[in-house]
């Protein structure tokens, strides 16, 4: 995955694609300060599965300026964050819809014979445990919160 950004950032910085070329930039950024933060070296690469967790972060982090950007009535950063989540979520893995979980997690609540709505945080910690990195966790929310 990282090898991959970089090489891309060539290709870009030819096509003069500044927002994309800014954006990819920003990610090895978050790769590098990833790497720093597990105390290796800023010259390693990060696994995949690492790789994708950096990913998530940003995108999340897009989302949540989003909405700050909407509050505050600021919709030409409103705008130039979606640009940039579009070409984030294109090196995200494609994430499970709310139709895919609600069946795992009624499962899961069978199988840990939960009924009592003050278990939620149980169930909603196992779902996500098994869903890790195929579902966002505002989604299993949402899902988790309507069995009861």
């Amino acid at each position: 995955m990282h090898d991959k950004i970089q090489q891309e950032i060539a290709a870009v910085m030819k096509a003069r694609d500044t927002v994309r070329l800014n954006t990819l930039r920003g990610l090895l950024a978050a790769f590098t300060n990833e790497l720093v933060a597990k105390r290796r070296k800023p010259t390693e690469k990060l696994a995949d599965d690492e790789a994708v967790a950096v990913i998530m972060r940003s995108i999340k982090q897009h989302k949540d300026s989003i909405e700050q950007f909407e509050k505050g009535g600021r919709q030409d950063l409103v705008d130039e964050e979606k640009k940039e989540l579009a070409i984030l979520e294109e090196y995200a893995p494609k994430m499970m819809s709310k139709d895919e979980i609600l069946p795992i997690a009624q499962k899961k609540k069978n199988e840990l014979g939960i009924t009592d709505p003050s278990k939620i945080g149980m169930l909603m910690g196992a779902i996500a445990k098994e869903l890790k990195g195929k579902a966002d966790g505002k989604d299993i929310k949402d899902i988790v919160d309507s069995l009861f």
